[in-house]
C-alpha cells in the first residue's frame, strides 16, 4: 500500500489529481486467469489503487515489474518497489494486474485469495496473550518507540514508567529500586548502553528481572546478556504477543 500510493502521488505530484483506493470480494473464472495458471482458487479480495496521472505507454507497462526498472528521476526511487510488491503478492498465492493508458491514469489491482478458515474472535485472541498488573520501567531513547511501548504495555495491564535515556533511567531506579517489578531496556542508547545500564541496576538490586531488547548486534548476544544476570533477551521488532510472553517468563520464572 505504501509503495503503490507513493507511486500514485509521484505520478500526480506536478498537476494534482485523484487517488482512489477500493476493496471488494470477487469471484474469477478460469478464463479470467489465463495469465495466472499457478493460481488455484477463484475467490479473491481485490484491492485497487488508482490515480488520475499521465498514465503509461505499453513499453513502460511491459517493464514495470522488472527489478531496477524505474521512470522516476534521480533520488526518487530505487526501482525495486513494484518488483518487491509483485513478489509479496505472489508469495501469498495472489497476483497483480495493471491497467493504464497515456492520458487516462493508472490502476493497479491486487488479487489475494480469500481465507476460508474462521478467524478467532477478539476475545479469544486476547485470552491467548498473557497479561499482568506489575510495575515496569521501560527505557528507550527513541520517542516514538518509547510511546508505543508504553501504550502496548498498558494495554496488557501493566503500570509503566518511561525513561527516554539511560542516565535518567538509572537515576529513577537508584531513587526507588523496589518500586519496579521489571525493567525493559533498549541496548543501543547514547551515554550508556542497555547492558551497562543493566549491570548498574543489578549492582543496586541483584534480583531485578531485566529484559534487554536489541536489533542486530555484534556486541551483545543472548548468552552474554544472560551471563551478566539479564533475565531475558529479545530481538526487535517484537509483537505484542512476543513481549507479553517474555514478560511473564521473566517475572514468573523467578
Amino acid at each position: 500500500m505504501m509503495n503503490l500510493c507513493t507511486n500514485a502521488f509521484h505520478a500526480m505530484e506536478k498537476t494534482g489529481g485523484r487517488l482512489g483506493i477500493s476493496l471488494k470480494e470477487i469471484v474469477l473464472s478460469r478464463e479470467d486467469m489465463t495469465h495466472e495458471p499457478q493460481v488455484d482458487t477463484s475467490s479473491f479480495i481485490q484491492l485497487s489503487v488508482s490515480d488520475s496521472g499521465p498514465g503509461m505507454t505499453q513499453e513502460v507497462k511491459d517493464k514495470i515489474f522488472d527489478p531496477y526498472f524505474t521512470t522516476k528521476g534521480v533520488g526518487k526511487g530505487t526501482g525495486m518497489g513494484l518488483s518487491i510488491v509483485h513478489g509479496i503478492i505472489k508469495s501469498y498465492g495472489g497476483f497483480i494486474t495493471l491497467s493504464s493508458e497515456p492520458g487516462k491514469g493508472t490502476a493497479f489491482h491486487i488479487f489475494l485469495p480469500v481465507v476460508s478458515e474462521e478467524l478467532m474472535t477478539e476475545k479469544e485472541a486476547i485470552k491467548q496473550i498473557p497479561i499482568g498488573t506489575e510495575k515496569i520501567l521501560f527505557v528507550d531513547d527513541e520517542d516514538i518507540l518509547a510511546d508505543m511501548g508504553k501504550d502496548m504495555l498498558e494495554r496488557l495491564g501493566y503500570h509503566v514508567t518511561v525513561r527516554k535515556n539511560s542516565i535518567d533511567a538509572l537515576e529513577t531506579f537508584q531513587n526507588q529500586p523496589d518500586l519496579f517489578d521489571l525493567v525493559i531496556t533498549d541496548q543501543t542508547m547514547p551515554g550508556m548502553t542497555g547492558v551497562d545500564l543493566a549491570r548498574r541496576m543489578l549492582q543496586i538490586r541483584p534480583d531485578i528481572p531485566i529484559i534487554l531488547c536489541t536489533g542486530y548486534s555484534s556486541i551483545i548476544s543472548e548468552e552474554k546478556a544472560k551471563s551478566i544476570g539479564i533475565r531475558e533477551f529479545a530481538l526487535k521488532p517484537l509483537t505484542k504477543k512476543d513481549i507479553a510472553v517474555l514478560i511473564r517468563k521473566a517475572l514468573d520464572d523467578i
